[in-house]
């Protein structure tokens, strides 16, 4: 028995695998294509380079739907060979076949949780400051919600890039000749008003010699900063951060009151994207079983393409819904999987 649980195992997982890494291929492509535009200052190179960093974000949305696919693939093969219905004869059950299945989705679970905490906003983060020079050629760098930029002979650290062209803790260094620290400029925030940017609970520490003396202002004005229309770029997003970064900056907004529902729904969909590959392992198994036992690749891969796309854009429909009406982020990330959820137990009961 453990041998056919392994042998099930392995067969889902492999399925899921070729899955993903097919569409994680269109995808791709689609998306190199798709940037060939945005980064032509920097060539086909730039492209392929940004198409690359960001794939790893794309092919994590895409898992559950990798997940259903490959399974039904996978199932559905041994169905049509007969497997199952020799599994079966040999003692296996279908809650047997669901929780060899449900082991499989666990382990997969990990691979998603890899992609989506490590892999996926690193390669975001990369992805965003190639952009960034190839259309700006600005020396400017971005990591999570760090900024740090050049103006000639100041060099500045922005904690927070804020929507609404705001800043939030900035630094700027001042160097003179022979690279020595002349002041340091620090503010608690910054906006940018009348073509110019407004520092606010401005600290200013000046270094002359071996004299240092602080002077602390209300406010003061800055001609340059950092470019407004760079915001688009340096602004932080969600999908940049890991669940650990997301709950920091979360507490941050809150501190600050600011507006955090974005972030607060991407903590949760940090939890909701992995489960969702165990309800698409287990709406798989009552396609298995039923009307397209007898059915080929095809028509399984027909199916799973349908529901999985149908599960995607539901997913994101009731995301974007829930933050334009103010309802809780959790509900919003959670209700499409309870509802599949709901489904593929259903749709199980009813397996003889």
């Amino acid at each position: 028995m453990k041998r056919l649980n392994r042998y099930l195992m392995r067969t889902v997982i492999s399925g899921t695998l070729l899955a993903l890494l097919v569409l994680g291929l269109l995808d791709w492509v689609f998306g190199f294509l798709g940037q060939l535009d945005s980064t032509a200052q920097g060539g086909l190179a730039q492209a392929f380079l940004y198409s690359l960093y960001t794939e790893p974000r794309r092919m994590y949305e895409l898992f559950p739907t990798a997940v259903l696919i490959g399974s039904l693939l996978s199932l559905g093969t041994l169905a049509a060979n007969s497997e199952l219905i020799a599994m079966r004869a040999a003692g296996v059950s279908v809650s047997g076949v669901v929780r060899a299945a449900l082991r499989a989705g666990i382990l997969m679970m990990f691979v998603a949780v890899a992609l989506g905490e490590w892999v996926a906003p690193i390669g975001e983060q990369m992805a965003q400051s190639l952009k960034l020079q190839a259309q700006t050629g600005s020396s400017v760098v971005a990591s999570e919600q760090n900024v740090w930029a050049r103006d000639g002979n100041r060099y500045i650290h922005i904690a927070h890039v804020l929507p609404g062209q705001r800043l939030r803790d900035v630094t700027i260094y001042e160097v003179g000749g022979g690279h020595r620290l002349q002041a340091v400029i620090q503010a608690k925030a910054a906006h940018y008003k009348d073509d110019r940017w407004v520092l606010e609970q401005v600290a200013i520490t000046r270094f002359d010699g071996t004299e240092v003396t602080t002077e602390r202002r209300s406010e003061i004005a800055r001609n340059q900063l950092i470019e407004p229309n760079l915001f688009g770029l340096l602004d932080t997003r969600p999908r940049d951060m890991n669940a650990f970064a997301l709950v920091r900056y979360i507490g941050y907004l809150r501190a600050n009151q600011l507006d955090s529902a974005s972030y607060e729904l991407a903590f949760w969909q940090r939890f909701t994207t992995p489960a969702s590959a165990l309800v698409m392992l287990l709406l798989a198994v009552p396609f298995v079983f039923g009307s397209l036992r007898s059915g080929g690749a095809g028509q399984r891969l027909f199916i799973g393409v349908i529901i999985g796309v149908g599960f995607y854009f539901f997913n994101r429909l009731t995301n974007q819904v829930g933050l334009v009406y103010g309802l809780s982020p959790l509900l919003s990330a959670a209700f499409p999987l309870m509802l599949f959820a709901f489904m593929s137990l259903v749709a199980l009961r009813r397996l003889r």
